[in-house]
């Protein structure tokens, strides 16, 4: 069972933009973006500073996060240029999604496809994910709600797929007009933080294995994987119609929200193991970047008051972008991986400059809302 009703504060206090001197101004921001997505561009098929020999094709997770922020930053951008580099990499990849059936992060692509469809409504960006969420739908996965070290990953049995299928499932329900898929994400989505969300520390276990673990005598709550929880459920309510389900996430979304903004770092960065601050002391700016996003889109949105979220989105950003090499690549990014560990000045992922580019395209927005006040 669920807990669906419970107000919630829509008070934006944009009158603390005025005051707070910490963000840069737009054309900086701008800047800041336009130089990330030019350098993720110019390097889309190096493996310039990563960490590992994973294979990830370009329909895979790491870059469906990519694009997902790089989407948001092409819908404000002042040139088509980024709408065009992802049009490409659509064509080359045949808008096919990656190839386990079931697996969520195989279907994260779809969140672009999708985007894609919305804006050029062409049949075409539209018909393989359609195919392969109505499938999934008609034949559910028969697995149990766990992962059993991922021997079961037909469903979410891991916080990361939050993030990767359930937009896909909203979006999808808009674009056709049946709320069919909206409901098996749903019930999909509450069996997920049922079995892994914590309700005494708002935050979810990445999976089963971190379930009464502790480390440093604390609970193991991953940043990047709280990061792919909160900037989903962002993604998520962006495409709800108002009702039960949609305020299910309203309070999952806020309630995180008052949890996230505690555990920050004095210098802005969210620490690998979230209650573990003192113990990891590394900067991450995936995870940071994720809550950034997330927490900037609750202000613009109404759900966060900016008196109280403001200076996290502040410090956030500017942890962020003090970590961009002489070369223009984004450091400190955690390599693949399920739980904390370490990162590097030097080194990079894809889905890093996708959490970066969606966090920055959120604070221009904010910082846009603040001009008009």
């Amino acid at each position: 069972m669920f807990t669906l009703f419970r107000p919630l504060l829509f008070t934006l206090g944009m009158c603390a933009l005025c005051t707070h001197a910490a963000l840069p101004d737009k054309a900086t921001v701008q800047a800041s973006l336009t130089s990330m997505a030019d350098w993720q561009i110019a390097h889309f098929r190096d493996d310039y500073g990563r960490q590992h020999d994973w294979d990830n094709p370009i329909n895979g997770w790491p870059y469906a996060a990519m694009y997902i922020g790089m989407e948001r930053w092409a819908n404000i951008a002042p040139t088509e240029r980024y709408y065009e580099f992802l049009l490409s990499v659509a064509n080359e990849n045949k808008w096919e999604l990656a190839k386990a059936e079931y697996h969520a992060d195989d279907q994260a692509i779809g969140q672009l496809y999708l985007s894609l469809y919305n804006k050029y409504q062409s049949e075409h960006m539209l018909a393989n994910t359609l195919k392969r969420t109505t499938h999934i739908m008609n034949n559910p996965s028969q697995q149990p709600m766990r992962l059993n070290n991922y021997k079961y990953t037909e469903r979410w049995t891991w916080c990361d797929a939050l993030f990767m299928a359930p937009p896909v499932w909203a979006k999808l329900a808009n674009i056709t007009g049946n709320k069919q898929y909206r409901d098996f994400m749903f019930a999909e989505y509450v069996a997920t933080a049922n079995h892994l969300y914590d309700t005494e520390e708002h935050l979810f276990y990445r999976d089963e294995h971190y379930i009464g673990v502790k480390e440093h005598e604390r609970k193991i709550f991953w940043s990047r994987g709280n990061g792919w929880v909160f900037a989903g459920l962002a993604l998520i309510l962006e495409d709800m119609p108002d009702g039960p389900q949609k305020a299910y996430f309203e309070t999952l979304f806020t309630d995180m929200a008052s949890a996230i903004i505690k555990l920050q770092s004095e210098a802005g960065f969210w620490p690998m193991s979230l209650k573990a601050g003192d113990v990891y002391t590394t900067p991450e700016t995936s995870g940071t970047g994720f809550f950034t996003f997330g927490l900037a889109w609750g202000i613009n949105n109404g759900y966060l008051d900016s008196t109280t979220y403001l200076p996290a989105v502040e410090k956030g950003w500017t942890n962020m972008t003090s970590h961009i090499t002489d070369t223009g690549m984004l450091g400190y990014v955690q390599p693949i991986g399920a739980a904390p560990g370490e990162a590097w000045p030097d080194k990079t992922e894809v889905y890093g400059v996708g959490a970066f580019l969606a966090a920055g395209s959120e604070i221009y927005k904010l910082l846009n809302i603040s001009e008009d006040q």
